[in-house]
């Protein structure tokens, strides 16, 4: 494995958090309660080794190789289309850190009212932005491979 090959394994592990997520909402509906906190604790210890991976491998393209990041150039026609996706993807991943700390903070200490108020907020949000790490590691790598 090679430093280039991150992009697909963060990839791997947006997929894998949206998995969790998915689960862990089924769970609370259920009201399997034990199953839902293993699947959010595993979305989030997911999530975590995701931004390791995404820093690390972004630290690398800067500070060794001294690139930038990969721009999306070609087809000129869906450029506007993934920067709208990347955009939203890049806010919203901001966005949903201390969303996702505060809601997992509540759950832990046992605040399940708080808790349930923000989660209603932090689980879309922070499926969104698992699902559109995915989408565009596709884009930029698989569908329209940037040279």
């Amino acid at each position: 494995m090679s430093i280039h090959d991150l992009p697909a394994v963060n990839a791997s592990l947006n997929g894998l958090s949206a998995i969790f997520l998915t689960a862990g909402f089924i769970f609370i509906r259920r009201k399997n309660i034990p199953a839902h906190k293993r699947c959010m604790i595993s979305a989030f210890v997911t999530s975590c080794i995701f931004l390791v991976c995404y820093l690390t491998y972004h630290t690398y393209l800067g500070v060794v190789l001294h690139q930038g990041p990969t721009k999306f150039l070609n087809p000129a026609w869906f450029r506007p289309i993934y920067l709208t996706i990347l955009l939203t993807h890049t806010i919203l991943a901001m966005v949903i850190v201390p969303m996702i700390l505060i809601t997992l903070s509540r759950a832990l200490r046992e605040k399940f009212d708080k808790h349930k108020q923000i989660a209603r907020w932090t689980w879309p949000i922070w499926m969104y932005v698992s699902v559109t790490g995915v989408i565009v590691y596709l884009l930029l790598y698989q569908i329209f491979p940037q040279k």
